[in-house]
């Protein structure tokens, strides 16, 4: 079900920044950051910025707030699961100045549709640092796909306007 009443006011062209956590991805191979590209491209929104970083809690950590300033929103994608190299979620959390609690919530209930118990090993997250929009999804492509259509592009536009007053 969709909210009503005031969800209709939204932000579009968003200027948003992907980034990749990950040890082994580059550029001819990160289909997870692609995706999110592509999807947020389609939504009429601006990739206007992407780094693929490796799964280091201070190069992560360093790499959103220095990204933050010229961005509306970032996604990080990677490094969120419970592999003793997943940092993504110790650098992002320290960050947010506000938790979008429902945002994990949501993600691993939709998850658990599609893969059953093993989403809970998903720590997705998401919030507000300094007036921006910021998601910590799963690196593989379905869980960006889910995270993406499911709960970001529906919600992004209108999260962006409340910031912005």
């Amino acid at each position: 079900m969709e909210s009503h009443g005031h969800h209709g006011q939204t932000r579009g062209n968003l200027r948003v920044g992907i980034i990749t956590a990950s040890d082994t991805r580059t550029a001819s191979n990160d289909k997870s950051g692609a995706l999110i590209r592509q999807q947020l491209e389609a939504a009429g929104h601006t990739v206007d910025f992407h780094a693929i970083v490796p799964d280091d809690r201070e190069r992560i950590a360093a790499t959103l707030s220095a990204s933050l300033t010229q961005l509306d929103a970032v996604i990080v994608t990677g490094g969120t699961g419970i592999a003793p190299r997943d940092s993504t979620i110790e650098a992002v959390e320290p960050l947010l100045e506000k938790k979008l609690e429902g945002f994990g919530e949501l993600f691993r209930m939709l998850s658990y549709q599609e893969i059953g118990a093993a989403a809970m090993l998903s720590r997705a997250i998401a919030g507000i640092i300094g007036r921006k929009f910021v998601a910590a999804i799963p690196g593989s492509t379905a869980a960006c796909r889910l995270a993406m259509e499911k709960l970001i592009l529906p919600q992004i536009g209108h999260i962006v306007y409340l910031l912005s007053e």
